[in-house]
């Protein structure tokens, strides 16, 4: 490790040990840098468990701070925020760190960009550069990922479009590089894993031929009323197609889980498992034939597989899916989420007898697999190690 660059990577949330992950193995294989996997305990537990899908361990673990203990910030936004802070800028004092690695728009990543803003420690931004154009939807991760770009020296850019974001914001055009999405890298490799960990929930699915939708929901704006519309919907969906299985995967908050499955007890093609390590999602995603979802990253990693989605939000800042006709907006509302959804199976020809029930393929507009080879590229060359990568071409996302 003797003059490697020590390069601390904070990882806080599920989503940031996936998307993180294939960096960090990048990271381990250079000449140059020593990185550092700090977890912030933000969602407690389970991003030891992700992080081990890839074969990776935390070299520094902070306490859960206010407002996380593991159920994914049901505490108020300012006790998380200002807990992480306190914690991660104690971390960065010693011994000597040359950058900070934080990805896409979480309270951890922000902590983690202000404390080594703070500390004078140069700032990588994995997953720069998204919006949805509203700084309140969604809410607090679209305010959180303007104000990283605010103190961030390298933008690592998912696409073209969050560059063209970042550019008309008055970032420097040297200053980012187009990497792809992490996250494409992640959900390859662990849909390929030899021995997938086994959920009880889920036992008789891998042999089952039915054709198989995946339903997540999670999104703060969506608590309460809105959640309890898409379980409704799904119930509604589950009874008119007896044919298709539906897995319901649980949000760790558990107030979150109960809200959308209330209405989806005791339905025999609707199966509720609580949370799945990521490596069996993965599976899962690979042979479904549509996901419904208020999830970012799903957006992202379904079209690894050329998986229809069906966003239940208002706004996404992914508008690569909606603009390539992967994803749909279909908001809340039970009656779109059902009428969308019968559109899907028609058009996929997903109830037609004797026909494999797979995803037709599409152009995925998120990357081609290589996104975290870039990134740690590119952190080299910030630190004048590494030459510049380059950006990733519109013909890489196909």
């Amino acid at each position: 490790m003797s003059g490697r660059q020590r390069i601390v990577i904070v990882v806080g949330t599920r989503p940031e040990a996936i998307k993180l992950a294939p960096v960090v193995r990048e990271l381990q294989r250079t000449r140059w840098a020593a990185p550092v996997l700090l977890t912030t305990g933000q969602h407690g537990p389970v991003v030891r468990s992700t992080l081990a899908c890839f074969g990776l361990r935390p070299e520094a673990e902070l306490a859960p701070p206010a407002g996380a203990g593991g159920t994914a910030g049901t505490g108020p936004v300012t006790e998380l925020t200002a807990g992480l802070l306190s914690a991660l800028g104690d971390r960065l004092r010693a011994p000597a760190v040359h950058a900070v690695l934080v990805q896409g728009d979480t309270s951890s990543a922000l902590a983690g960009a202000m404390a080594a803003f703070f500390a004078k420690i140069p700032v990588v931004h994995v997953e720069a550069g998204l919006r949805s154009g509203d700084v309140r939807s969604p809410f607090p991760e679209e305010a959180h990922r303007r104000m990283i770009a605010e103190l961030s020296d390298l933008h690592l850019a998912p696409t073209r479009a969050a560059r063209r974001n970042l550019l008309a914001e008055g970032v420097a055009a040297d200053r980012i590089v187009v990497t792809g999405n992490t996250v494409i890298d992640a959900v390859v490799a662990a849909s390929r894993s030899p021995r997938p960990r086994t959920v009880s929930g889920l036992r008789g699915i891998a042999a089952d031929s039915a054709p198989l939708v995946v339903v997540t929901a999670h999104r703060r704006e969506n608590w309460g009323a809105p959640i309890r519309r898409v379980g409704r919907a799904v119930a509604t969906l589950s009874r008119q197609y007896p044919d298709v299985t539906f897995v319901v995967a649980a949000h760790m908050n558990p107030s979150v889980r109960t809200a959308i499955e209330e209405s989806l007890r005791g339905l025999p093609n609707v199966h509720l498992p609580g949370p799945i390590p990521y490596d069996a999602f993965a599976r899962l995603l690979s042979r479904s034939v549509l996901a419904i979802t208020d999830s970012g990253g799903i957006q992202e990693e379904a079209a690894a597989f050329g998986l229809p989605i069906l966003v239940t939000r208002d706004n996404t800042e992914r508008t690569e899916g909606i603009d390539s006709g992967l994803a749909r907006l279909v908001g809340t509302d039970e009656t779109e989420i059902v009428a969308a959804a019968e559109k899907e199976f028609a058009r996929e020809g997903v109830l037609d007898a004797g026909k494999p029930v797979l995803p037709f393929p599409r152009p995925n507009p998120y990357g081609d697999g290589r996104a975290a080879r870039r990134c740690a590229a590119a952190c080299g060359w910030l630190l004048g190690l590494a030459p510049r990568p380059s950006d990733i071409t519109d013909q890489e996302t196909r």
